[in-house]
């Protein structure tokens, strides 16, 4: 009997869509640009991006994805956010605007752009739970973290002692920046731009 392999969506209405793409291929998934409510009924799991989530937030109410992406993921759709895929998942956003729309697909809190502006911008190695061998070489841009998580989340990694960056770095250290919680994982950084394909591989794994 064939192997089905799965049909992952990434959101394609800003951020890294292609370098997202091909990294779900390379992992043997097969991976198809969302822009429309009927590309979205045709997937199996779905990839936020990173890019700026306000203007997501308000994409997704023009492309008319937003109640149709929010209920699949309250369905369980195994759904994988990096960045501002990360805040949009979140149930409450801090010093986020008043009108951004959440999907609410992870019970935490996360502060959007925590570790400073776009100049604050750093990499640093991580260890996460589930990825086996070395750590990972996490590219963190303009990015959140996790203020808070509910008792359901797993966090999967944490930002170590040692990490130097810009503002926010001294209340940075054991923030949560991987966390799952059931067929939902977050991740504070760009896995898509290291080629390190492990992030995804774990994403994959969820819908086999």
């Amino acid at each position: 009997m064939a192997r089905v392999v799965p049909v992952i969506g990434v959101l394609a209405l800003q951020g890294d869509v292609r370098e997202h793409v091909r990294a779900l291929e390379e992992c043997g998934a097969r991976a198809v640009a969302v822009r429309r409510p009927a590309e979205l009924a045709a997937v199996d799991a779905m990839v936020l991006p990173g890019g700026e989530s306000t203007t997501m937030s308000r994409l997704l109410v023009t492309f008319d994805l937003l109640e149709p992406l929010r209920a699949r993921v309250a369905d369980g759709m195994p759904t994988y956010g990096s960045c501002a895929g990360m805040i949009l998942l979140a149930r409450e956003v801090l010093d986020g605007r008043p009108d951004q729309e959440q999907l609410g697909g992870l019970d935490v809190v996360v502060r959007r752009n925590a570790f400073g502006r776009q100049v604050d911008s750093f990499e640093t190695d991580l260890d996460v739970t589930g990825v086996p061998g070395d750590p990972v070489r996490a590219v963190f841009i303009r990015a959140p973290w996790v203020e808070k998580a509910g008792d359901d989340v797993e966090v999967l990694a944490t930002v170590p002692d040692h990490t130097v960056s810009g503002a926010g770095t001294g209340a940075a250290a054991g923030r949560p920046v991987a966390v799952r919680q059931g067929s939902v994982l977050a991740t504070a950084f760009h896995p898509e731009l290291t080629g390190d394909l492990r992030i995804h591989a774990l994403f994959v794994a969820t819908l086999r």
